[in-house]
């Protein structure tokens, strides 16, 4: 029963801080009124919560990585993959090297294995931190492509290389040879299985629902399963779960391009998706500010049993480990997009230096989040002799502190540093949406002119009424092409145009559904018939929403 209450506690608060965070006078990141609605819960409750790392890493990891895989643009990850991988796999191991030698020097009771695992666990970056501060911020959309690009990927790299400064410190041992043979198997056998999963599962269900049909909830179950079954399935092989799901979620973007799954399982399916996303994120953050009374006061406890520093020098560490992170990514970020462009050059290619405060906004978007404190409470409470395993409650202070530190810095320091900054329209972006679209009202031309022969060959005596539905459907496809082919006319005029439309269509559509509650609520319609009608307006709202 308490569990159960425990459990409920957690997503009243995360109800609360969506509430909280729109009713403020003044712009918080989402995380951060999370964080502090836990760390008010706790202190006012003075009660704990008592986290099984392997549990919460299993609850929260899986899902997160496997939508991230799922919905990154992968046009932007194969456009810039250079840019992302330096970030997401280069920067990782000068992080870990970096942070890692600096920790131990800093904090010579904290062993170097211990301080490379904490290195590499606060080496990822979060995507959701990042776009609850982006959504306030004009970030460029290339921009955003690498930086989701780099979450995603720096995730798996950051938690193998966690995964292996934690083992090293259990044994004492490391061998760079063996490292590297586990770290291939760990990619490998993690990228290959996340497919196959998907796959398979993907293929089982089409084949099985294809002759026995479906219930409208089993192909969202399906998906919610997926990144487990990929995980579990990694992990009992040893291969990297992580790269698992997302290599899972990668797998099932691709497996959506068939189109198989109905409009409006794919309309519920992204509105639970989205639930499940911000559930998770939410309980993690408000779990985070819960533990953080105790996790304070577990640090102190053990600075003040190393005899060696002051408790005050909790917060000289808290901002070391923070400025050093910020200087070293600032280190990579100047010296990668210097190598880049060099090489654009000697290509023969026109790449021009962006303007310095995008160079320094790059190096402000390290927010970390869910990812590193999942990963940092899975630090082990023993070491196999039975001791305690050394500075582990520092580590999760000090990788708590990192987690803060950067969503304030993002916070308060973004919005000024872009202030005023323009950037150069993607016309690539608004080519490429005039091809789709002008395609597809082609294809919905040519397939109303022969369903409308079809029809009209089946009931002969309709023939009339049937050619003038085609026309009026046909109407809204061909005046879509004549707007894309209208080369006499100023394309942002059009834009206007369509924009004055969508508000107009808007308007329409809230005004009918307002008079279908009305009719409702008096007993005019049915509540079948309401729903039913309700739905349709709802999703044509949908469509023309921006």
């Amino acid at each position: 029963m308490q569990s159960i209450e425990i459990v409920l506690t957690m997503l009243l608060l995360v109800l609360a801080s969506g509430y909280l965070v729109r009713m403020l006078p003044f712009a918080v990141p989402l995380p951060l009124v999370q964080i502090g609605l836990g760390a008010g819960v706790a202190a006012f409750f003075n009660r704990g919560v008592t986290l099984d790392p392997d549990f919460f890493f299993l609850l929260f990891l899986p899902p997160l990585l496997f939508l991230d895989g799922w919905r990154i643009p992968k046009e932007g990850l194969f456009q810039d993959a250079r840019t992302i991988l330096q970030l997401a796999l280069g920067l990782v191991v000068f992080t870990v090297l970096g942070i890692g030698f600096f920790l131990h020097w800093l904090i010579p009771a904290m062993p170097l294995a211990v301080a490379f695992a904490l290195a590499a666990i606060v080496s990822p970056t979060d995507p959701v931190a990042l776009s609850s501060i982006a959504a306030r911020v004009p970030i460029p959309r290339r921009l955003m492509h690498i930086l989701e690009g780099e979450s995603l990927l720096n995730d798996a790299s950051g938690l193998v290389c966690f995964r292996f400064a934690v083992v090293a410190a259990m044994t004492g041992q490391f061998s760079l040879a063996s490292a590297s043979l586990t770290f291939l198997w760990l990619a490998l056998g993690g990228v290959g299985v996340g497919v196959l999963v998907t796959l398979g599962i993907t293929h089982g269900h089409v084949l099985i629902t294809r002759r026995f049909g479906q219930d409208a909830g089993l192909p969202i179950l399906v998906s919610l399963l997926t990144p487990f079954g990929a995980y579990l399935a990694a992990e009992h092989i040893g291969a990297s779960g992580i790269l698992a799901s997302v290599a899972a979620g990668i797998t099932m973007s691709y497996v959506e391009l068939s189109g198989s799954a109905p409009a409006a399982t794919r309309v519920q399916r992204t509105a639970v998706w989205d639930s499940v996303q911000f559930t998770l994120n939410g309980i993690a953050f408000v779990l985070l500010g819960e533990q953080l009374p105790g996790i304070l006061a577990r640090a102190i406890a053990a600075l003040e049993e190393s005899g060696q520093h002051e408790p005050w020098w909790l917060l000289v560490y808290a901002l070391a480990i923070n400025v050093g992170l910020a200087l070293l990514r600032l280190l990579w970020v100047v010296t990668s997009l210097r190598v880049n462009l060099v090489i654009a050059r000697q290509r023969g290619k026109q790449a021009a230096a962006p303007p310095w405060r995008l160079v320094f906004a790059t190096s402000l978007t390290g927010v970390r989040g869910a990812i590193t404190l999942a990963g940092v409470l899975t630090l082990p409470l023993l070491l196999p002799d039975g001791s305690a395993f050394p500075a582990r409650d520092l580590a999760i202070f000090l990788a708590t502190t990192v987690i803060l530190f950067s969503l304030l810095i993002a916070s308060f320091g973004l919005p000024p540093l872009l202030a005023g900054l323009q950037f150069s329209p993607e016309l690539q972006h608004e080519r490429e949406e005039d091809l789709a679209r002008h395609r597809a009202a082609s294809a919905a031309l040519t397939a109303i002119k022969r369903a409308q022969r079809e029809l009209s060959d089946q009931n002969t005596a309709d023939t009339e009424v049937y050619a003038a539905a085609a026309l009026r459907v046909m109407a809204l496809y061909q005046r879509q092409i004549d707007a894309d082919g209208a080369n006499d006319v100023d394309a942002e005029q059009l834009r206007k145009a369509d924009a004055a439309e969508r508000a107009l269509r808007l308007a329409g559509l809230r005004a009918a559904r307002q008079e279908i509650f009305s009719l409702a609520r008096y007993n005019r319609v049915s509540d079948d018939i309401a729903r039913r009608l309700v739905r349709e307006i709802d999703l044509l709202e949908a469509r023309y929403s921006p």
